[in-house]
């Protein structure tokens, strides 16, 4: 249940285009306080996969606003935007079937 909270948060903040970007941010702490408690188990693997997803795109959209400079940042925006996307309905449909989410996506 905990996990289901977790990306519905993430997914409330991604939804909002950053508007409730403090919705985003409870899923993280969530995620950090709670890890210890599913270390071994299925959630845990959800749990890092929304986390890389949270750093990474945190990334990615600083180098795309930095690029807004160049006119070619927008670029990076909708790719990251399609990829966090990509990975909040894999990740959330794995949960839902029971798997971890994949390594490789």
């Amino acid at each position: 249940m905990l996990t289901h909270i977790a990306y519905g948060l993430f997914a409330l903040g991604f939804l909002t285009s950053g508007a409730l970007f403090a919705a985003t941010l409870a899923a993280v702490v969530l995620m950090y306080v709670k890890r210890p408690d599913t270390a071994g188990t299925l959630y845990a693997a959800h749990f890092d996969w929304l986390l890389r997803t949270f750093w990474w795109s945190l990334l990615w959209l600083a180098i795309s606003f930095i690029a807004m400079f160049i006119f070619i940042g927008w670029l990076g925006v909708i790719a990251t935007v399609v990829w966090v996307f990509y990975r909040l309905v894999r990740g959330w449909l794995a949960l839902f079937e029971g798997n971890p989410p994949s390594q490789y996506a």
